[in-house]
């Protein structure tokens, strides 16, 4: 898919499906790939549009400089080129803070948001969590052990009753060509460590869902839904049996809320 070039970046986005224009907005250490599970489920129902963020994977150059409201200026500029007037969002994790950053440029353009397993609140620990992620991976053999200490992180307990996930999972990380770099990693866990949001939950007026992991380990859920509560008319739900990968490892469900809640905000077009 091709690349639009911005001032001091190139970013990569894919785009395929039909329907509603959906900007799907990846978290930390993510890009367009890391919506593999649930793309196909949304495909027949919505033109995806998923950029690579600042410092991921066919962006380029890695090292430019990166912020939360910087990257969320890159998608309203994608969504610009791409002539959507307006669009639906999801946007997962540290994508949910790219998420409000961006209804803040552009309030009337963004027709629903979905925000997954996020939270606009600090969280020290889940910051402690990608540090000593870093730490692993440049130790030596760190390319496969940070992996393996990652998974229980992000994934809810079933993922583990089959020991393959893990060697599964482990495989095409190491196998994916497109795979952020340790440095960049460093780069873009600064980016999220000085994110001040401009945006709160209350500025938040087009209608708005929330989906919270019951298994999810790096965002405080009871912070989590009380700073969300703020929403006008919010819609929060937590899936039972999903971690902080929520969109894998409850991608149906993920999926049946988001065509649902998007169907009801009505076609943008």
């Amino acid at each position: 898919m091709p690349d639009l070039p911005l001032s001091d970046i190139s970013l990569h986005y894919e785009v395929d499906g039909r329907g509603p224009p959906l900007l799907m907005l990846a978290g930390m250490l993510s890009d367009s790939a890391s919506w593999g599970a649930l793309a196909p489920l949304l495909s027949d129902h919505f033109t995806l549009i998923r950029p690579d963020n600042r410092s991921t994977g066919r962006t380029t150059p890695w090292d430019a400089e990166t912020s939360v409201a910087q990257m969320a200026r890159d998608a309203l500029a994608l969504m610009d080129h791409l002539g959507h007037d307006t669009f639906h969002v999801v946007g997962h994790s540290m994508g949910g803070l790219m998420a409000m950053e961006l209804f803040g440029l552009a309030p009337g353009r963004i027709q629903a948001l979905s925000i997954l397993a996020s939270a606009p609140v600090r969280a020290p620990r889940t910051m402690a969590v990608f540090d000593a992620l870093l730490a692993v991976r440049r130790a030596p053999e760190g390319e496969q052990l940070w992996l393996r200490a990652l998974y229980p992180w992000i994934f809810a307990p079933g993922f583990f009753t089959d020991p393959d996930n893990t060697e599964a999972a482990l495989a095409a990380a190491l196998a994916y060509p497109h795979a952020q770099s340790a440095d960049a990693m460093a780069h873009q866990l600064e980016a999220l460590r000085g994110f001040r949001p401009t945006v709160r939950p209350s500025d938040l007026t087009c209608p708005t869902q929330v989906l919270h992991g019951a298994e999810d380990l790096l965002i405080p859920r009871a912070a989590a839904e009380q700073a969300f509560a703020e929403i006008p008319n919010v819609t929060q739900t937590t899936l039972p049996e999903a971690g902080h990968s929520i969109h894998w490892d409850a991608a149906e469900a993920v999926a049946q809320h988001l065509r649902q809640f998007h169907d009801t905000a009505g076609d943008p077009r």
